[in-house]
């Protein structure tokens, strides 16, 4: 049976991403406590087993009310604090033994912790419109005989297929193991009895089931070490310019007046912006990184007669336009204040605040702060 299910489930997956455009590598961000909650609810079949009795041929029974096969429901709640590892409470009831050697049928119900992993998007990356994920699970709990009040504890491993009908909404396929000790039922006196389950349901996801894209790491390392080297490369040419007009000067004094060498070096540093990136909301200042890309900006900016043109924008696939505006200036504010710090003069620094924009790809660059000379 898990083979069929990974084989239907394996050509679904094959073919679920076919009408989209090729997925950007991402990271996530990890969200807050209250986002990327669930509940489950599912009907059970279930087939027992116990140590000392081989579990002939169970499915003969489905869905059965035999004395090992019997219907019960479940319900959980759980949280993925990662797109690949999660949390899940899970509550089973279920009756076991409905008759066999004139024994009456006994209720049971369990509670188990288990750990949950996306192997989907451990694996392949996450992919928030993937039409399915493969869960494996195990976990560990209690389980109760009510008709005879008697508790034990109770493992518990599985694999969970979810299957995606709407962002708030998938379809659930739970192919389960449980191992208990049924209690005082007539049929196991203090045995431990293994029970397989079959569970088909759904899962709703509360509030957002959606995690924040963060534009891969390297990838803005690699942006802002070539601006930086942009910027050094510019640096040594305007430095060598100044040399041979300095040493011109010095050869043909009377030309010394008409001379301006600062003009041409601002030009070559106005092409030339150093960005400041931000994660999705902040307005924080920043990496060490980019701490040292300014401090690079500020040691020029105090020794030559030049202005810092800080601009700040926002990403407009996310937030309102009034949102986005305030956040922009938030960001520009705070890599200003770290310019002064760096010892710029404050009335040397123009801040300008511009907002929402989609200029750049992937969209989490347009979450920055450029500086540019002028």
């Amino acid at each position: 049976m898990l083979l069929a299910v990974a084989s239907v489930a394996g050509r679904a997956v094959a073919q679920d991403d076919a009408p989209m455009a090729p997925a950007e590598k991402y990271t996530v961000n990890t969200n807050g406590f209250w986002h990327n909650w669930f509940v489950q609810t599912n009907a059970t079949w279930s087939a027992f087993y116990r140590q000392e009795r081989v579990l002939v041929a169970p499915f003969r029974e489905f869905p059965g009310g035999s004395a090992y096969t019997n219907m019960g429901l479940s319900v959980a709640i759980g949280k993925w604090f990662t797109p690949g590892l999660g949390l899940r409470t899970k509550a089973g009831l279920w009756q076991w033994g409905k008759a066999e050697q004139g024994v009456g049928g006994d209720k049971f119900w369990s509670l188990n912790e288990q750990v949950l992993f996306n192997l989907s998007n451990l694996i392949r990356g996450y992919n928030e419109r993937r039409l399915w994920n493969l869960i494996p699970y195990v976990g560990a709990g209690v389980n109760r005989n009510m008709s005879c009040n008697h508790y034990s504890t109770q493992l518990s491993a599985g694999l969970m297929n979810t299957f995606r009908l709407n962002r708030h909404l998938s379809a659930n396929l739970d192919l389960g193991w449980n191992n208990f000790e049924a209690g005082n039922t007539g049929l196991a006196l203090k045995k431990r009895s293994h029970q397989f389950t079959v569970e088909v349901g759904l899962t709703f996801n509360i509030g957002s089931g959606r995690w924040n894209h963060s534009a891969d790491s390297d990838a803005k390392d690699a942006l802002t070490e070539g601006e930086m080297d942009a910027l050094n490369a510019q640096l040594a040419d305007a430095l060598a310019e100044n040399e041979r007009l300095q040493q011109e000067l010095d050869e043909r004094p009377a030309e010394k007046p008409a001379v301006q060498p600062a003009v041409r070096v601002q030009t070559e540093y106005a092409a030339v912006p150093l960005s400041v990136f931000f994660e999705k909301g902040k307005a924080v200042t920043v990496a060490p990184r980019d701490v040292l890309n300014m401090q690079a900006v500020a040691e020029y900016a105090k020794n030559h007669p030049v202005r810092l043109v800080v601009t700040g924008y926002a990403d407009s696939r996310t937030g309102s336009v009034e949102g986005n505006q305030k956040l922009s200036q938030r960001r520009a504010d705070a890599v200003a204040d770290e310019l002064v710090r760096l010892g710029v003069q404050r009335n040397m620094i123009d801040v300008v605040a511009a907002g929402g924009v989609d200029a750049l790809s992937p969209s989490d660059f347009n979450r920055r702060v450029t500086i540019e000379m002028k």
